[in-house]
């Protein structure tokens, strides 16, 4: 494959780049969610919110510690190399951007599906999962190791195929602002969710999978196209309870404790209060 030359165009404003639209894309969220709120919130906003961005804040500062080769990085030097399935096929340009970007989506919703069925996976997982509410906020809570995890998975699905760097820096710009959208707290109208969800993941689709109820929390797992949990049969429309009557979160946790930061980031270490389950 040849170098990423229109990648190159970034140059070293790459991180600059990401972390701007991710931070217009949440800011975008933000007000949709004040003008357009879905449901009445259960605990306050402002030590959530803290919390939240605690814990992100927290992420991307080990991140850059211990892994400051990201998978953008690692993509660049598999073209140099040329490494991967892609490289060694000679994929265009073009091509490898969309199936990179394909697979790379796939990649997460399998991720996510072995979060939920891994115990110990599910035991870094629902620290997410614990939030009372879902709003933009939530998309930021994931606790550091399970960041770090998800990056080494990353880069391995980066060198198997030899992606792109311009695919993997589309796709991770994507799936930020994805996540701040289908995790925002804004109430969409019913016509304009049905054909979205058609294609991508939408706040109410992704709600159900915030639900205490387990068949719901175990379901919807796409972040960015719905097309994974159709097709592999974990797709759920609606809640059972309805989006104004179901509770966000999970049922031994229905507490202040999740809205704490130290408590959340030490969740997963204590004893198990919840376990993953299909029922």
């Amino acid at each position: 494959m040849q170098n990423d030359s229109l990648f190159s165009l970034f140059g070293l404003a790459e991180g600059t780049l990401r972390v701007s639209i991710f931070l217009a894309a949440f800011a975008v969220m933000a007000l949709a969610e004040w003008m357009l709120p879905k449901r009445e919130r259960v605990q306050p906003k402002g030590r959530r919110w803290l919390t939240n961005w605690g814990i992100v804040i927290l992420d991307s500062i080990l991140t850059r510690l211990i892994m400051p080769i990201l998978p953008i990085g690692v993509a660049l030097y598999a073209s140099a190399h040329q490494w991967g399935l892609f490289n060694w096929l000679a994929v265009p340009n073009w091509l490898g951007l969309i199936v990179g970007f394909l697979l790379l989506d796939f990649a997460i919703w399998l991720q996510h599906l072995l979060s939920h069925v891994v115990p110990i996976f599910w035991r870094l997982h629902k620290v997410h999962h614990v939030d009372r509410d879902i709003d933009v906020s939530t998309a930021l809570r994931f606790h550091p190791i399970e960041i770090l995890l998800s990056l080494v998975y990353k880069i391995v699905w980066v060198l198997v195929f030899g992606m792109p760097a311009i695919a993997v820096f589309v796709f991770e710009v994507v799936l930020n602002a994805a996540a701040l959208f289908n995790h925002a707290n804004v109430n969409l109208p019913e016509r304009v969710d049905k054909i979205l969800r058609l294609v991508i993941v939408t706040p109410d689709m992704h709600r159900v999978h915030h639900s205490d109820v387990p068949r719901e929390t175990h379901s919807n797992y796409g972040f960015n196209l719905s097309i994974w949990d159709r097709v592999f049969g974990t797709y759920v429309a609606q809640p059972e309870k309805g989006h104004l009557g179901m509770t966000v979160g999970l049922s031994p946790y229905q507490d202040e404790k999740p809205a704490q930061f130290v408590w959340s980031l030490l969740l997963p270490f204590r004893k198990r209060r919840a376990a993953p389950s299909k029922g």
